[in-house]
């Protein structure tokens, strides 16, 4: 017996989940993205909250007249909170107080209903970068929130190699993005930018690997002081978009200068 838990997370180009002065859904809903929402919705699963999310989606349904909402009603409930306490005010809600990274890992084993998680930043950030979570849907919506953007999934969390399952276009500019994460180990050999040069082949580029090669270039000799003495110098740094290297560590260069 094993479940899965699938993230669902709406947001903007930039990765914003949220953002000041915008409306739900970025004001770009249209018949396709709710169709889509109501077979999400009609499946059987459990849904997975935070404390924040399931306080706010308990609102959301009486407030507003979504075509999916009644099902949100519906469905069984799990929320993790310290400070909840039952009756939760949204029927079919369970609150578990303890922690949400060993309990889903206990439900996955032991049940066999699927799980989905939407919103509830904090939590799917822990459940990510745990490696529970079997698939990462995310909805793209056509706008760039900038400074005004808030609730950042990605940001400041785990490294991820996702595997695109799959890729669906909404109402023709929201995209629905279907992955399958894996937490990021080790870069293989041989990917990435290629150096120039026999000396260099087999190595990736010093972008991937993190270090830089300069060889020393030789000027020739100069006359001090009645003696010959050797000079060298360093080659000019380069002015591109690369890897710079200094005091053992490297820095990407975002614009030349």
């Amino acid at each position: 017996m094993s479940s899965t838990l699938t993230v669902d997370f709406f947001c903007s180009l930039d990765g914003y989940g949220s953002a000041r002065g915008w409306p739900g859904y970025w004001g770009k809903e249209g018949p396709e993205l709710i169709d889509d929402r109501v077979r999400t919705f009609a499946q059987n699963q459990v849904l997975v909250f935070g404390a924040t999310t399931f306080r706010e989606f308990r609102e959301f349904v009486v407030a507003f007249d979504e075509p999916y909402y009644d099902r949100l009603n519906e469905l069984p409930k799990i929320v993790f909170s310290s400070t909840l306490k039952e009756p939760l005010g949204w029927r079919n809600s369970t609150v578990l107080n303890e922690d949400a990274v060993t309990a889903i890992e206990r439900l996955k084993r032991t049940t066999d209903v699927p799980m989905r998680s939407h919103g509830s930043i904090s939590l799917n950030r822990a459940l990510l970068a745990a490696g529970l979570v079997d698939r990462l849907e995310v909805m793209m919506f056509p706008a760039i929130t900038g400074r005004a953007g808030e609730a950042s999934l990605f940001q400041d969390g785990a490294e991820f190699d996702l595997e695109l399952v799959e890729s669906t276009v909404l109402d023709g500019r929201t995209q629905k993005l279907v992955y399958v994460p894996h937490l990021h180990g080790t870069v293989p050999e041989g990917v990435g930018p290629r150096l120039f040069g026999a000396a260099m082949r087999g190595r990736s580029d010093h972008a991937v690997s993190g270090q830089c090669h300069r060889q020393p270039q030789q000027l020739g000799h100069r006359r001090r002081d009645g003696r010959h003495r050797r000079v060298q110098r360093q080659a000019p740094r380069r002015r591109s978009l690369g890897v710079r290297c200094r005091a053992g560590r490297s820095d990407v260069l975002d614009r030349d200068r």
